[in-house]
C-alpha cells in the first residue's frame, strides 16, 4: 500500500534539489552561520573544500537536498541510510539559513526527504537527534509525526557546555503525512 502523499509544495523562489559539488561554497557559508550551526553538529569554521568532501562521501547509502533560491543555498538536508539488518533505517539532518528560518523552507526540505525516503528508497524508519532547546525544529518534526523515543544527556559540546539532545523517529506505518 502506497504511502499518503507529502505536500511538496515549497515558498515561493524556492526551488529544492539534489546538492552538487557546485553547492560546496553555498553550504559552507550556511554551516558557518551562528544561528544554523548552533542547531547541528557542525564546527565552527567550516571550509569549501572539507565540505566538497562531505559532499561527494556517502555514495548510494546518502540522500543530499538543498533549497535554493536563485544561486543561494538557504537550507540544506539529507538522508544516510544504514547498513545490513539497519537497511530499512536512515538518519535524516536538516538545517536552515539564520534569515530563512520560520518560513516553509524547512517544512519544503523535510516533506522531499521523507518523500523520497518512504515512497521511493524503501526506507521504513527515519531517525534524527535535535536540541532539547530546539523548540521550532521540535515542533516540527512533531507535526511530521516524529516520536520522542529518549533523551540522550551531554550528547554534545556546544557554546562551551555540554547539551542534551531528543532521539526521535518516524516509522513508515505511523507518519503523518498531512504536514
Amino acid at each position: 500500500m502506497p504511502n499518503p502523499p507529502f505536500d511538496l509544495s515549497a515558498p515561493s523562489g524556492i526551488i529544492i534539489r539534489a546538492a552538487e559539488p557546485r553547492d560546496a561554497i553555498g553550504l559552507a557559508r550556511l554551516s558557518n552561520q551562528p544561528g544554523y550551526r548552533h542547531g547541528t553538529l557542525r564546527l565552527p569554521f567550516q571550509g569549501e573544500e572539507a565540505t566538497r568532501q562531505r559532499l561527494t562521501a556517502g555514495g548510494a547509502k546518502r540522500l543530499s537536498l538543498v533549497a535554493v533560491e536563485g544561486e543561494s543555498v538557504v537550507a540544506a538536508g539529507g538522508l544516510h541510510r544504514f547498513e545490513g539488518r539497519r537497511q530499512h533505517a536512515a538518519e535524516l539532518g536538516i538545517g536552515v539559513d539564520d534569515a530563512w528560518q520560520r518560513r516553509g523552507v524547512g517544512r519544503a526540505l523535510l516533506a522531499a526527504l521523507l518523500d523520497s525516503a518512504f515512497n521511493w528508497l524503501q526506507i521504513r524508519r527515519v531517525e534524527l537527534t535535535v536540541f532539547t532547546d530546539n523548540h521550532p525544529a521540535i515542533a516540527l518534526y512533531r507535526r511530521f509525526g516524529f516520536v520522542e523515543e529518549g533523551r540522550l544527556r551531554g550528547y554534545a559540546f556546544r557554546d562551551g557546555d555540554y547539551a542534551d539532545v531528543l532521539a526521535m523517529a518516524l516509522h513508515v506505518e505511523g507518519h503523518a503525512a498531512a504536514a
